[in-house]
């Protein structure tokens, strides 16, 4: 019988929105710690919610273009397993601060186009996991590096696979997770803005649901 989808449920930031994803059987809860987003935590508040976070669960922190003083600051004040860059980190940032901290790095890469894909090859050594996210088009305005509520095309990954681990994310749903998971065959998934009712504001009833349909997929 087939696994079923292993899902992060991202910017959490209430704790209304954690039980949801603990109660729900979420594998990962991500931290967003980027201050331009509608989903920013303060350390404070995420160390707060990641202390009641079960050990079988994965907290990760999404982080965009920290140096390395900034990294330390948030893993000296908030437990965390894992360190999502979802910035403009090269191969050779993303190396070195898996290095430094010691902990797994996760790195995004953003799609519109089968090139696009290219760039995961050269992460590949230096992560221990990659995200797919959809690549904001130029046309829109104040785009954040993820969390755009917008999906790339799926068929991109059909049939792909890669030697690390990867996760599928960009606009997923409870109305469209079964659809993307059967184009692009991700078994890792990725919902932040389609479990929200307004962008920051999580809403634990659709978290629930795409919980509870990625365990039938």
């Amino acid at each position: 019988m087939r696994m079923a989808i292993e899902v992060k449920i991202c910017g959490i930031n209430s704790p209304a929105a954690l039980s949801a994803a603990v109660e729900g059987g979420a594998a990962l809860v991500g931290f967003n710690f980027y201050r331009k987003s509608p989903r920013f935590v303060t350390p404070e508040a995420a160390a707060a919610l990641a202390r009641t976070v079960p050990a079988s669960i994965k907290r990760v922190a999404v982080i965009v273009d920290l140096d390395n003083e900034a990294i330390a600051a948030l893993l000296a004040a908030v437990p965390l397993d894992m360190l999502q860059l979802h910035g403009k980190e090269d191969p050779t940032r993303a190396a070195a601060i898996r290095a430094r901290f010691r902990k797994p790095v996760m790195k995004a890469i953003s799609i519109a186009q089968a090139s696009d894909l290219e760039a995961a090859d050269k992460f590949l050594p230096v992560v221990d996991r990659l995200m797919f996210d959809a690549k904001p088009p130029p046309s829109m305005k104040d785009a954040l590096p993820g969390g755009n509520a917008i999906s790339f095309d799926w068929t991109l990954l059909a049939g792909r696979d890669w030697p690390k681990p990867w996760m599928l994310a960009g606009g997923l749903n409870p109305e469209n997770l079964a659809e993307a998971v059967r184009i692009s065959g991700a078994r890792r998934v990725d919902a932040a803005s389609g479990v929200e009712d307004r962008p920051g504001v999580k809403s634990p009833e659709k978290i629930r649901a795409l919980l509870a349909l990625a365990k039938t997929l």
